[in-house]
């Protein structure tokens, strides 16, 4: 004991004095910063206003309206920055230090999604309730979150990676009942939306007046909790002998992070890796002590935040307000890319390297399950072509294919819902197709096209095509669609290629890339000018309006690209190894990866050019077949890509029926569906449960 005691007080005594001085030039250098960021960001906006009328206006302001527009209105939202970036860099520093995991922040953690949730839900169904009281809303939303995502990674013996991948399953079902929120309830959430991307601006002091007191006393508690915080950095064991309750201060210091984040979400929306950078750069200083810690997060969070918005502000003459949570998404996701590849030994080499999720219980004979399978897509699809605003009997819809039927019911049947139909059921089996080969490939069994960010990359080729070159016709979209899909896996590749395309740092760099380009999503749908509704309907993925031409569309590409994935048999059963196994089975592990991944990701980025960024479908079909057929990849894909043709077939059935004659975006109907089981089926595979189940 007096051993350990003798240990803690040389760490205390530890500080040298260029530690010290280091610390106080970083703090002289992220004041400075701040000022300097602070002047420039009350001289931005639409209105043009001198540097001269800014100091004017400081010092000894007058009853003008220069100066009532810089102290109402630009002071504000500069304070404002300045408090939000300070409260989730003390989130982040705290949830990383709890969870000792470097890549730990509101965002990653799911923070963010649940209190917006819960924000939005507030807005439309509790209006006058929520108006008393966001921060509950808010903090309600963000601990559930974080707890969801702490339970799923498996608690203590989750790791970094899983625990990101974690948060994003959360984030992603978390944010499809927030856009069904919106969708059904347009009217009444429609100044949410641009505040849902996290927005900044402040016409009064008020959310500045709100806000301060909470961040400010969550810091001077945390402060308070340095010492205790500082030994979560030892082994759990050495810290329980020196006579401290860690599970108690873990779960406060998670509480208040949490808490401190939600403040920043009530007020001016999720803002997304604050939490991830401002921590990190401090740490880059040395400053490891939290004393030293948090307060300097504080100051380079709020820095950054100021920055990033007077970014924003300055592209306000050409191109509108943009969101500052969308700034952050650019400048942060290539600090988490950087950051993953950096700590690589603390992260490890991959989140769990065997696909162990759905592959046991008792199977019907391949024969019997494909048989039911097709008979249950045919079901639907009879149902489909019945149903609608509109229903029609089986003998009129055996009229209409056979040419005898009358006019409107060929126009019915032909023009709108056998399009409609076959487009979904390509769709869903080329989702499916591609999460099969991606899970293989990347050795992840929560890994799809979304977690590599293509499909978060063919969204931005496509809208970019809209902005860009509107002149263009619509068929030139699956190209543009096309190519930013692959773009967006080339950076993946390129990023993690000399580390030999590892399945860890993959599905992390994917991570990344998928939030820029959701950000990049979100700048193009303001200039486009869509409206929410239909902003989030094509984000969430739509078979509405589809033609002839998109079902001869997929029809091609289906038919090339999924007998391949099929031939690809062996190889992508040997990537699901470790890579020493599969190489001394003659495999060539880095090329099979490759070229399984481009298969995948050409079959991701042709369904999004047709229906939009549907997610869930890629998780989901291959977890039910390897639990239907085991691991065998040509029969696994087989039966993936008709349950996923089966969902997304199902997912349009509902969304167009049950809410008549409203409809909800197939997308949103799939991950209501969904994300149940798939929270189900993390849970399942959790660390801890797997111990348990083995004892």
């Amino acid at each position: 004991m007096s051993r350990l005691q003798t240990r803690v007080n040389m760490m205390e005594a530890s500080i040298r004095p260029e530690r010290k001085a280091r610390g106080l030039l970083w703090l002289l250098a992220g004041l400075l910063l701040l000022l300097a960021l602070g002047f420039i960001s009350l001289t931005q906006g639409l209105a043009n206003i001198s540097v001269r009328t800014v100091v004017d206006a400081i010092i000894s302001p007058q009853d003008t309206p220069d100066h009532h527009l810089i102290r109402g209105v630009r002071m504000p939202r500069t304070i404002m920055a300045l408090i939000s970036g300070a409260a989730l860099a003390i989130a982040g520093a705290l949830m990383q230090t709890v969870s000792r995991n470097p890549l730990a922040s509101e965002t990653t953690l799911g923070v963010n999604a649940g209190a917006y949730l819960a924000v939005v839900a507030g807005t439309i169904l509790w209006p006058s309730f929520f108006k008393q009281a966001p921060l509950l809303f808010a903090a309600i939303g963000g601990l559930a979150a974080a707890g969801a995502v702490y339970m799923l990674s498996g608690g203590k013996k989750s790791t970094p990676i899983r625990m990101v991948l974690s948060g994003m399953i959360i984030t992603l079902a978390f944010s499809s009942i927030t856009n069904a929120l919106f969708l059904l309830n347009e009217e009444s959430a429609r100044g949410v939306y641009l505040w849902g991307s996290g927005s900044l601006i402040q016409n009064s002091w008020s959310g500045v007046q709100f806000s301060w007191p909470w961040v400010l006393g969550g810091l001077l508690i945390a402060l308070l909790m340095s010492r205790n915080l500082d030994l979560l950095s030892f082994q759990e064991e050495t810290t329980r002998s020196l006579g401290q309750r860690v599970e108690r201060t873990r779960g406060f210091a998670m509480v208040l992070a949490v808490l401190v984040a939600c403040v920043s979400v009530s007020v001016v929306g999720p803002i997304g890796f604050i939490g991830l950078v401002a921590p990190h750069i401090v740490r880059l200083s040395g400053q490891h002590r939290h004393a030293w810690l948090l307060p300097l997060s504080a100051l380079w969070g709020g820095a950054i935040l100021i920055g990033a918005d007077t970014l924003a502000r300055g592209f306000a003459d050409l191109y509108g307000e943009l969101p500052a949570g969308a700034v952050t998404a650019i400048i942060g996701a290539p600090w988490l890319i950087w950051l993953s590849l950096r700590t690589s030994r603390k992260i490890g080499s991959s989140s769990g390297s065997s696909l162990q999720v759905g592959t046991g219980g008792r199977r019907l004979p391949f024969g019997l399950l494909i048989t039911l399978l097709v008979l249950l897509l045919l079901g639907l699809s009879v149902y489909s072509l019945i149903s609608g605003s509109k229903s029609l009997s089986l003998a009129e819809i055996a009229a209409v294919i056979q040419g005898k039927g009358s006019a409107i019911h060929q126009k019915i049947v032909m023009e709108f819902r056998l399009p409609r139909m076959l487009v979904s059921i390509l769709a869903g089996a080329m989702f499916a197709a591609s999460g099969s080969l991606l899970q293989s490939a990347i050795r992840n069994p929560l890994g799809d096209a979304h977690v590599l960010g293509v499909t978060g990359g063919a969204g931005v080729g496509a809208l970019l095509l809209m902005v860009a070159l509107p002149q263009l016709s619509f068929g030139w979209v699956p190209v543009a669609a096309v190519l930013g899909g692959l773009a967006a896996a080339a950076v993946v590749f390129a990023a993690v290629w000399r580390k030999g395309l590892d399945p860890g740092k993959m599905t992390l760099v994917g991570i990344a890339v998928s939030a820029v380009a959701l950000a990049m999503i979100n700048i193009l749908v303001i200039q486009i000018k869509l409206g929410a509704a239909p902003a989030l309907t094509w984000l969430a993925g739509s078979t509405y309006g589809r033609n002839w031409a998109n079902v001869t569309e997929l029809a091609w590409s289906a038919a090339v690209l999924l007998p391949i994935g099929w031939w690809l048999g062996r190889r992508v059963e040997l990537l699901t190894f470790q890579d020493e196994s599969s190489t001394g089975l003659g495999l060539k592990v880095k090329s099979a990866r490759l070229y399984t991944s481009l298969i995948a990701v050409l079959l991701a980025a042709l369904a999004v050019a047709s229906v939009g960024t549907i997610g869930f479908i890629g998780l989901l079909a291959p977890h039910a077949a390897r639990l239907l057929t085991g691991m065998n990849h040509r029969r696994s894909i087989v039966a993936a890509a008709l349950i996923g043709a089966i969902l997304l077939l199902l997912a349009d059935l509902l969304g167009r029926t049950i809410m008549a004659p409203k409809e909800l975006p197939s997308g949103v109907v799939v991950a209501l569906i969904g994300s149940p089981y798939l929270i189900y089926l993390i849970y399942k595979s959790s660390p801890g449960r797997r111990t348990r189940a083995t004892k």
